[in-house]
């Protein structure tokens, strides 16, 4: 099978929907399949087209680095030329996706994002008119969680293909800190970095040898390991030195892929209840209220000083992030592809 998978965010920036084009792509090529990645900034090595620059614009509570490039319409339709299939992400979003809906070829659609709520106005005016707006070149659409499918047409024929991830490369043999926390993510309020600093004097308090390891983030206050950016070694290694993964973040999520890296890591998971947390962290995980650091250092305390407990859950975890192995992802998907040509 010939597919053309279509990113239409900078594939050179750290993104979830990023990631999930190139695993997907890796993958489908560890099937058998060839698989080509389309769009702006794609990475050296990578077999596919790049579609050129980018700029960012605010979106979903950050910003969005796409290309506003009239030519692609053209473009794809050239690229596509020979695919039996596009697999377009995030299928609304201009330029790439938009033009790839038109461009030749059956479309399996994809939604990643927790709508906002011009979205949600958006899609809610049903099924007949956002069809419409897909064009007839839509054969299936897909979600990568019920939150990512929230805001669509209640009867509007979709299949949930959760994100993927490679279990067996999160796995590495280092000793785990029993009490270390850690926290991955970007320095904006969506992540709730500050929910987790201002719970952090009463976990000091109440756990005086706990320590605390930042990524993605330096602020440079005492007492605190700010990494900084890291690569994905650096990533893993600390991920499995954790005892405790902190997920603070306050809303704008629609799945949650570090929650299945630090379970597949084998930390015990603390994670603010959003649904798409539920979603994926099951039973496995422990929830507190949204921006409520008071209820968190409660439960990381609770995790930190109850042994058992934390092996338990590091346990469940790791069995619950074995279903997001890539090799099942990608299979699911492999049998949309099917039904869409079909």
């Amino acid at each position: 099978m010939r597919v053309g998978i279509v990113c239409p965010y900078d594939l050179s920036r750290p993104g979830g929907v990023q990631a999930q084009v190139l695993g997907l792509a890796d993958s489908l090529r560890d099937q058998g399949d060839e698989a080509q990645v389309i769009g702006p900034g794609l990475p050296d090595g990578v077999p596919g087209v790049d579609l050129g620059g980018t700029i960012a614009f605010p979106g979903n509570r950050s910003r969005v680095p796409v290309s506003l490039d009239p030519r692609l319409t053209k473009v794809m339709k050239v690229v596509s030329r020979d695919l039996d299939l596009l697999h377009v992400h995030e299928p609304l979003m201009p330029a790439a996706s938009l033009a790839a809906l038109r461009a030749g070829p059956p479309v399996v659609a994809t939604f990643h994002a927790d709508p906002s709520r011009l979205a949600r106005r958006a899609y809610s005016l049903g099924r007949s008119r956002l069809q419409r707006v897909l064009g007839g070149k839509v054969k299936a659409i897909t979600a990568v969680s019920p939150t990512a499918a929230s805001a669509l047409p209640d009867d509007l024929d979709l299949t949930i293909v959760p994100n993927g991830v490679d279990t067996s490369a999160m796995r590495v043999p280092v000793a785990r800190d029993p009490r270390l926390v850690v926290f991955l993510g970007r320095d904006e309020p969506r992540k709730g970095l500050n929910v987790l600093l201002r719970a952090w004097d009463r976990i000091s308090e109440d756990v005086p040898d706990a320590h605390l390891s930042v990524m993605g983030a330096d602020r440079g206050i005492d007492g605190i390991d700010w990494m900084g950016d890291v690569d994905d070694k650096t990533k893993v290694e600390t991920l499995n030195r954790a005892a405790v993964y902190v997920a603070p973040n306050t809303g704008g999520e629609s799945f949650g892929i570090v929650l299945v890296e630090a379970m597949a890591a084998g930390a015990a998971v603390v994670a603010s209840d959003l649904p798409a947390f539920r979603d994926v962290g099951e039973s496995a995980a422990r929830y507190f209220p949204v921006r409520d650091s008071r209820a968190l250092a409660e439960t990381v305390v609770s995790v930190l000083t109850d042994h058992p407990s934390r092996d338990a859950m590091a346990s469940r975890g790791i069995e619950r992030a074995g279903e997001f192995e890539w090799s099942s992802v990608t299979e699911r998907y492999r049998r949309v592809y099917e039904s869409a040509l079909a």
